[in-house]
């Protein structure tokens, strides 16, 4: 038997921990600025970024095949510029009301809709241990995104809906990234994605009827450390991960997501209830658990689709 290949689950927990990082920039520019003209803005700055990795990344896009090229322009155009405008939105709204954790938590949903994609798009196996892990996790997250996990209203229902259509994109994007992800470097999908995602951001402005395209100088700042932090560098940790990281394990990793964001509504004044603590510790140990599994166990928890040895990580990485 080979040598099996080194898990990464723990790498795409660190970018999405950074994800996390999200409310500290997006607070400030949530109620000046349309979340169609931030989500352009934000696009805008790493695309300028990107710039020069740009052509040998269309390269590489024209080298895919016929799915992997619907795989990418979903991505770009779904699982990054929809879905962060529909969570913006979902953001703004519920920081009127001092709310920074709400909209992040609901992303607990992203793994029923991730395994379901992986099994069906890229037939990966679950095997039955794995919901030692997941079912945990999950049950973790419920605590986390409600005070008090037996008395659930629905009086910001805009807010979660808002926050689950993006979940669905987002998880569409675990699914269809970990499915190109073999055949594009790290850096490569980074750019396309936000290449992608640039022109259907720019739609979205037109079709608000927004007349501003940019917000002013005095946000600069804050939406290019929105790029940057939970952005770019984010990103490129994920898809790094992601090579080596079956779609269903990463979206299970990707839990680190919400627990950084509640923590992060903390430091924003949000305070959190000893239960919404203990949710966030139960994450924590179900992912790190899961990925000290998949790389000491014989048997893993999830089998991984056969695919193409990856090839070799960008230079800067």
């Amino acid at each position: 038997m080979g040598r099996r290949a080194r898990d990464l689950t723990w790498l795409v927990a660190l970018g999405a921990a950074l994800w996390g990082t999200d409310a500290i920039f997006r607070q400030s520019l949530a109620q000046q600025v349309s979340a169609p003209t931030l989500v352009f803005a934000e696009h805008l700055v790493l695309v300028l970024v990107l710039l020069p990795f740009l052509p040998r990344s269309l390269r590489a896009f024209g080298r895919l095949d016929r799915r992997g090229k619907v795989a990418v322009l979903a991505i770009g155009a779904g699982a990054s510029a929809l879905a962060t405008v529909l969570f913006t939105i979902a953001f703004r709204i519920s920081s009127e009301h001092n709310d920074f954790v709400t909209p992040v938590v609901v992303q607990h949903l992203q793994p029923l809709v991730a395994i379901g994609g992986a099994v069906a798009l890229l037939g990966e196996k679950v095997r039955t241990r794995f919901a030692l892990f997941a079912v945990p996790a999950v049950v973790g997250v419920w605590l986390l995104a409600f005070p008090d996990p037996f008395d659930i209203t629905v009086s910001r229902l805009g807010v979660v809906l808002l926050a689950l259509a993006a979940a669905v994109l987002w998880a569409g994007g675990t699914v269809l990234g970990r499915l190109v992800a073999t055949e594009l470097e790290p850096v490569e999908l980074t750019t396309l994605r936000f290449a992608f995602g640039l022109p259907t951001a720019a739609v979205l402005v037109a079709v608000s009827g927004n007349t501003f395209w940019v917000p002013d100088l005095g946000s600069a700042w804050a939406v290019v450390g929105l790029a940057i932090v939970p952005g770019l560098l984010a990103m490129v940790l994920y898809y790094v991960g992601l090579r080596r990281t079956a779609a269903s394990r990463a979206t299970l990793a990707e839990l680190a997501y919400p627990v950084t964001g509640a923590f992060v509504g903390l430091m924003l004044g949000r305070s959190l209830h000893w239960s919404q603590l203990v949710g966030a510790a139960v994450i924590v140990v179900a992912v790190t658990g899961l990925s000290w599994h998949e790389t000491k166990a014989r048997n893993q928890a999830i089998e991984p689709a056969v695919v193409p040895s990856p090839v070799a990580l960008p230079a800067l990485l």
